[in-house]
């Protein structure tokens, strides 16, 4: 656990981006709402808007959501639909334009509804990464979104202004990979809570220069006092599965009062996005590099999906993890069919123990998945 002066700054990191986009927006500032990692911030940035992420981990608007969306379906589809429909995410009102993405049915299902309160920008994500006809169709949903970015938002998106935005992003995605690799250290200078409040909150935040230059700063004051770390070292676990926020952190917080550390998180929040950086070399196309990039990202959504199998055999090792806990949102079927491969895969690769916790954004089983986890926990320590 590191010094609460140090997180004070990214605590109130959300508020602050709330009332950033506020003020700029009154001075014509464009605004672009995403909801996946899939979705290419660096158009955003070269086209001189802010990128910036939507809500969609909070339990509270659900129930309006259900008046129109399944109740068996994910939490965080209902979530996200559910704070447009009850107007109380103000990032969705700033935003001129959404970009949505096809990586699930009921995302893109949903997003047909969404279209009635914001344009939709909707891209169509191939459903495996390997083949050349993914990549050309994928190069070409890239250039859509460029396209209308530029009709949108009446810019010109030049092929130096999408350099820049690369480094710009690059410089964010290396500090936050940098932040994460604190905790390869034993014992783990950062919470899970910690990481999940970085993580969550610096996505609201417009200026990516000051997020770069806040994690580095962030990362150079835990970096020395690492030696001085006298964190109690509990089972060192790895997080894996579905995307998790502020709001539906209930996993990560059982784990760490029942004395585990979640030292890493695979998920779209966390090393997954970070892992692999957009290439810089001036001689390359920067469309084509940005599609490379995103296209790469290990979703399971992705058939076949072996980049997953790949991270996670580094980050275990990396991070000399003790167990890994696969989460699955009730309702995310390509997550929760996958689980039985991750789990073969880690067995046979690592003999690591292994838990899958399948739940939703509700507190009603807390106490049923606190016995399921401490147990977990145990047969580690035993």
């Amino acid at each position: 656990m590191i010094d609460s002066v140090l997180m004070e700054p990214f605590s109130k990191l959300r508020e602050q981006g709330m009332m950033k986009i506020k003020e700029e927006k009154e001075n014509g500032q464009k605004v672009v709402g995403m909801y996946c990692t899939y979705s290419p911030q660096e158009l955003i940035l070269a086209a001189g808007a802010y990128p910036i992420s939507l809500c969609g981990t909070k339990q509270e608007p659900i129930a309006a959501a259900e008046k129109v969306l399944p109740q068996n379906m994910c939490p965080l589809i209902k979530s996200s639909y559910g704070f447009a429909a009850t107007d109380t995410c103000p990032f969705f009102n700033f935003s001129d334009l959404l970009v949505a993405e096809t990586t699930c049915d009921g995302k893109k299902k949903m997003y047909e509804l969404l279209a009635r309160y914001k344009p939709i920008h909707l891209l169509q994500l191939p459903q495996e990464q390997a083949s050349p006809q993914s990549r050309e169709l994928w190069f070409q949903e890239v250039q859509k979104l460029k396209e209308r970015l530029e009709q949108e938002l009446e810019v010109e998106i030049t092929p130096d202004k999408l350099r820049a935005a690369i480094k710009l992003a690059n410089r964010e995605r290396r500090a936050l990979r940098n932040f994460y690799d604190l905790n390869q250290h034993i014992p783990a200078p950062l919470t899970g809570l910690e990481i999940l409040t970085v993580s969550h909150n610096r996505g609201f935040y417009p200026d990516k220069e000051k997020v770069a230059t806040m994690l580095e700063e962030l990362n150079a004051a835990v970096k020395a006092g690492l030696e001085q770390n006298k964190h109690k070292a509990g089972p060192r676990i790895l997080l894996t599965g579905v995307p998790v926020g502020l709001g539906s952190e209930k996993v990560i917080r059982l784990v760490e009062e029942l004395g585990g550390t979640v030292v890493c998180q695979e998920n779209c929040n966390g090393y997954k996005p970070v892992d692999m950086l957009v290439d810089e070399d001036e001689n390359k196309d920067p469309l084509e590099a940005i599609a490379e990039k995103y296209l790469a990202i290990a979703c399971s959504c992705m058939s076949p999906n072996p980049g997953r199998y790949e991270l996670l055999g580094r980050l275990v090792k990396d991070f000399k993890v003790d167990g890994v806990l696969d989460l699955t949102w009730i309702g995310c079927h390509t997550y929760n069919v996958e689980s039985y491969s991750i789990k073969k895969y880690l067995d046979e690769q690592f003999s690591l123990p292994f838990i899958q916790v399948e739940t939703d954004y509700s507190s009603s089983d807390t106490e049923q998945l606190r016995v399921r986890i401490e147990a977990f926990l145990e047969m580690i320590q035993a």
